[in-house]
This record gives structure tokens, sequence and C-alpha cells, in this order.
């Protein structure tokens, strides 16, 4: 019933306990989920827990905060990932000028390069973009690419152009933190036809488990939570929400 887009099972805090986790997800009623890379080692990962699990996908790609080393050796190595038919989409790819710990030009440098992989095999991009928006934005437009915002913390009216552009806009744990004006504003005035939901886990653990390891099966509560803000039944949410993932990465 539920897509849950975005996890990190290839991080070091869940990928030793991912059989017990897949589990715990499909006894939750999650049927589909995504690994997402952020290095050359996790999109490794990523590609290798999805050969081991039905219903498992990965993404490959490079994050801006783990860019500094890229050669054209590692945009080799994440193509030929690409023909793996459990590869879904490159990324997570982008912006992040958060941390500013990769020179911005180095970033921007990336995220292209990868744009233009991602469209040369026809496969979507799933964007991280933190403190970055106006520059993120800019490239999408000039790429006419398709993808998905990832972990979107940004405003409405900043959604609103990114769906303009072909993208979908994933809703992560802060969309349930008491106070998290701005998340909640996204999921009421976004159309739950551009809304993905995922955990990101390990990160971000979802109201009332915040200050615990999050895990893909929490991906309930932000349906739960998207579901209440809209006044719609949790069961379409899950449903739209997966039909929306299933229409990007191409997935019947």
């Amino acid at each position: 019933m539920y897509f849950n887009t975005h996890t990190h099972l290839n991080s070091e805090e869940l990928y030793h306990q991912r059989d017990v986790l897949i589990k715990k997800a499909r006894d939750h009623g999650i049927t589909d989920i995504i690994v997402a890379g952020y290095d050359l080692q996790s999109s490794r990962l990523a590609v290798k827990i999805a050969n081991e699990y039905s219903r498992v996908y990965a993404t490959v790609g490079i994050s801006p905060n783990d860019c500094l080393e890229t050669t054209d050796e590692c945009y080799k190595e994440i193509e030929e990932m690409l023909s793996d038919p459990n590869v879904v989409a490159v990324g997570e790819i982008g912006l992040d000028y958060y941390w500013d710990s990769v020179p911005r030009d180095k970033q921007k440098a990336v995220f292209i390069k990868q744009i233009e992989i991602a469209k040369k095999h026809d496969i979507p991009i799933v964007i991280h973009a933190r403190d970055a928006y106006e520059d993120t934005f800019h490239i999408l437009q000039q790429s006419a690419h398709r993808g998905v915002m990832h972990c979107y913390s940004g405003s409405v009216e900043m959604a609103k152009r990114f769906v303009e552009v072909g993208f979908d806009i994933s809703l992560a744990g802060p969309v349930t933190f008491k106070n998290a004006k701005i998340p909640k504003d996204v999921a009421m005035k976004i159309g739950i036809d551009h809304l993905m939901i995922e955990t990101d886990c390990p990160y971000l653990t979802p109201h009332p488990f915040r200050g615990k390891l999050n895990e893909p099966a929490n991906v309930v509560y932000i349906a739960q939570e998207i579901a209440k803000l809209k006044d719609m039944e949790i069961d379409d949410v899950a449903r739209i929400t997966a039909f929306n993932a299933k229409e990007l990465f191409g997935i019947k």
C-alpha cells in the first residue's frame, strides 16, 4: 500500500538490520522501498540491497556533500550502475549550502554532469537541496528533466515552482513535527498528485518517535499526518503517493 521513496538501508546504522527492518516495513503495509545512494560506496550497497529483496529499488549518485573528490571515473561507474534493472533514478544529487564543505562551483559541476547522465539514460533524478533552492531551481529549470525534491524543506512558493518545471515534492518526518509550520503548509497546499512520502531513515524520525533511530516502517506516520492536514483518508494518501512514485520511477 505505501511506497517509501527514500531510505538509507545502505547506512552504517541500518545495513546490518535490513532483514528485520524490511520485514517490519512489509508488516506495516509498505510494499515498495527505495534505497538511495549518496556516494559510490553507498550507491553500490543500494544496488546490492535492491537485488536481494523484491520490490526494493535503488538510486545511484553522488550528493553535494560527498562530491569533492568526484572524477570522470566516478561518473563512469555511476553510469554503469544504471544498467541494473533495479536502479530507478540518479540520486541523491543536488546542492547543499548549509554545510558548505564543498565549493559551490564544484557542487554545481557535479550536479549538472549527473543530470546529463540521467537525461542520456532517460531516468529521473532525486534532488537533495538545502539552503540552495534558488540555484537548484535555475539548474533544474534549464535541464528540462523530471524528478523529485527529496525530503523537501522549502517554502510553498518554491515548491510550486519546482512542480511547474516537472518535479514532485517528497515529504519526510518534519511534516509530523508539532511546530513545523512550513512543511505542514506544503502538505496542505501542494496537490496530492504531486506528493510522495519517505522516511530518509535513519534520519529525521517522525513524531512520536523523535530521538530514536528512524526506520522504513515509520513512513506510515508521514502519510497519517498528510491525511490529517488534507482531510483525506490515509488509504487514499498511500494509494496516490504510491501511484505518483511508480509513475515517476517507471515501476509497473
